[in-house]
């Protein structure tokens, strides 16, 4: 143990007490820290111990101490949503009720709908159909005017309260294309390929697809009508536009026609208000496929 009565060395130029360390013939002063610094200090000390009192602050198992002033940024989230809903309330209920084939006459309203709806799309859509809703494989398009079920603002509203082929919702659009895998024979199935492919126009065996032709007619005919331009009644694509929802080469069609397709769309209409529906159905419609309404009787 040291002797207590040893002092530490003194600087000889400013008689200040060192701190005994010495780097390259450099000493420590052992200044005292100024008191405007202590003072910050221990303010901020007690800030701390104050803060971690007045809000939550300690994680737990399951969740964080409360604090004594109940402060959650979580509830101040639900506060700024309720009150934009009340802000709000007035021109959804004006939308919810709104004929979507006149929406495009109040202008202010009209506005609404297409930036809310697009919030809407984003948050609820463009996980299927992308953020910019051009659609991906099995996914469609938005933004073109090729629509299996409609594209006016009713067939579209439609689509989206109600989804397709779910069975959450008993007025989903409902269609199904049978497996002819299990339907034709051997050679029958690259037949009807090649004729497919020469009702879009597209490059094909021309013998095959006359082989394919009455093929076509006794199985396909039936949703697709005779000359294969579909049949929305049915959700049946048009199959001369070359517009092809899982692929037009050889391989993506003998993959439909062998097993079918089968997509789902959820009904919307369970999970979003009737507002929220005519709004992203406004914005759906005006991006670029919309197609005239037809009129009410």
């Amino acid at each position: 143990m040291s002797d207590p009565t040893d002092k530490k060395p003194v600087d000889e130029l400013t008689g200040t007490e060192t701190t005994g360390h010495v780097w390259d013939g450099i000493e420590e002063l052992n200044n005292p820290l100024p008191r405007w610094w202590l003072w910050c200090l221990y303010l901020t000390i007690i800030w701390g111990i104050g803060y971690v009192i007045a809000y939550p602050a300690w994680p737990m198992l399951t969740k964080a101490t409360p604090g004594l002033l109940g402060f959650s940024t979580r509830g101040e989230v639900a506060r700024d949503i309720d009150t934009f809903r009340e802000a709000s309330a007035a021109r959804d209920a004006q939308l919810a009720s709104a004929d979507l084939s006149t929406l495009a006459d109040n202008v202010e309203l009209n506005r609404y709908a297409v930036s809310s709806g697009a919030a809407v799309f984003r948050n609820n859509c463009s996980q299927c159909h992308g953020s910019g809703a051009a659609g991906a494989k099995g996914y469609p398009n938005l933004l073109d005017d090729d629509w299996l079920w409609g594209g006016d603002h009713a067939s579209i509203a439609y689509t989206v309260r109600h989804g397709i082929r779910n069975e959450a919702d008993e007025d989903a659009r409902y269609s199904e294309m049978p497996a002819f895998g299990e339907l034709l024979e051997d050679g029958e199935i690259p037949a009807l390929v090649e004729y497919v492919r020469q009702l879009a126009g597209e490059e094909h065996d021309a013998a095959l697809a006359s082989t394919g032709e009455p093929l076509f007619a006794d199985n396909c005919s039936a949703c697709h009508g005779d000359t294969g331009m579909g049949d929305r009644e049915q959700g049946a694509p048009n199959l001369t536009d070359a517009i092809w929802l899982y692929g037009g080469d050889r391989e993506s069609l003998t993959q439909t026609i062998t097993y079918s397709r089968f997509g789902v769309m959820p009904p919307w209409g369970t999970r979003l208000t009737e507002a929220q529906v005519q709004a992203v159905a406004a914005y759906v419609y005006q991006l670029g496929g919309g197609e005239a309404d037809t009129p009410s009787n």
